[in-house]
């Protein structure tokens, strides 16, 4: 099963529902959603996708299908940015 966690030089911070993202490795800056802040947070232990899926579902209203949608989307932007780290 993969398992994804937060690359270990990230930094984050919350300000005004959004979170602000420090790679300390690059160096790079990046915002995220108030949903990708809480994938992020989630992540700071390994999860599966499915445990994200999960983790949106509890906090927001939606469709398992939107939730699935928005956690690929999330966690193929993150790994396109090297923030995070996957563990087959």
């Amino acid at each position: 099963m993969t398992m994804y966690t937060r690359h270990p030089e990230l930094r984050l911070t919350e300000l005004e529902g959004e979170g602000v993202v420090l790679h300390l490795g690059n160096r790079r800056y990046f915002t995220v959603s108030e949903s990708g802040l809480l994938i992020l947070n989630a992540l700071e232990q390994p999860r599966s996708f499915d445990d994200l899926v999960d983790a949106l579902l509890e906090e927001y209203e939606v469709s398992r299908e939107e939730a699935a949608e928005s956690v690929t989307e999330f966690l193929d932007r993150c790994l396109a940015s090297d923030l995070l780290i996957v563990e087959d």
